[in-house]
């Protein structure tokens, strides 16, 4: 998987959206220019990001942000090598792209959120990642604990209450897709909104744009879900989201819920 550098980033009055992370949070997603956010809900494991439908192996695809899928899906050959996890292993392994999974109001909700506790820090790079589990937040190079550091509330019943509707809807999706019984899966840490600017990288965790597999960086997720709260073109420029298979490139271009 890679997202793209693109040279066509534009400066925005706060950030970006999502981005690379250390100290033990996983690499971030999306983009370039523009506040732009995304959050990304890590439940143990490899797979439902984005999608298209299934194409010859020698094929690119590109889904736009203009376009409208309610589900496109991509079917690939599962790995061999999934942990010792009964039950959890997919039945079927793909990528799949939805749109209109959450609405307007979810996603300006989600996004205030965000503002919220990222506002008590920020990446020395173009990447600032907030954790709302572990209160995890980029503050220069490091983190810092949110709900350590800051005194008073910072977020209210309301605003947990959004994140967990949010949150149980995309294990539910996990669950359908990917045809894993509902007890047998959970959400792992971290699950973070990611922000990402045109900021000059500062750390190599600012560098989102190398190939990775989370899997690989995480053995016990199995699936993971980006949802994206802006939209290219729109908010921002850049920032594709890019499956890299051995022939041939499979971008997205975000867009939000």
């Amino acid at each position: 998987m890679k997202r793209n550098k693109s040279a066509q980033r534009k400066e925005s009055s706060d950030a970006k959206a999502s981005a690379p992370a250390a100290n033990g949070l996983p690499e971030p997603t999306v983009g370039v220019s523009k506040t732009r956010y995304a959050v990304r809900l890590c439940a143990i494991a490899v797979g439902l990001y984005v999608l298209m439908k299934q194409q010859k192996a020698e094929q690119s695809t590109r889904v736009l942000a203009a376009d409208s899928h309610r589900l496109r899906r991509m079917n690939v050959t599962c790995a061999k090598d999934y942990g010792p996890f009964p039950g959890c292993s997919p039945n079927v392994c793909g990528r799949a792209v939805m749109d209109q999974f959450a609405n307007d109001d979810e996603i300006k909700g989600l996004i205030d959120i965000a503002n919220r506790g990222m506002s008590r820090g920020g990446g020395a790079g173009g990447a600032t990642i907030l954790d709302l589990h572990s209160g995890a937040l980029s503050r220069g190079k490091e983190f810092i604990n949110l709900y350590k550091s800051v005194k008073g509330a910072v977020f209210n019943e309301e605003d947990f209450a959004l994140y967990k509707t949010v949150k149980d809807r995309v294990k539910k999706a996990v669950e359908f897709e990917f045809k894993i019984p509902g007890k047998k899966l959970y959400l792992t840490h971290p699950t973070f909104f990611s922000r990402m600017n045109n900021k000059p990288a500062v750390t190599s965790h600012d560098e989102y744009w190398h190939p990775h597999i989370d899997r690989k960086t995480y053995p016990s997720f199995y699936y993971t879900s980006l949802l994206y709260l802006t939209t290219n073109k729109k908010h921002f420029q850049g920032g594709e989201f890019v499956f890299l298979d051995k022939n041939s490139n499979h971008t997205i271009e975000p867009k939000a819920g």
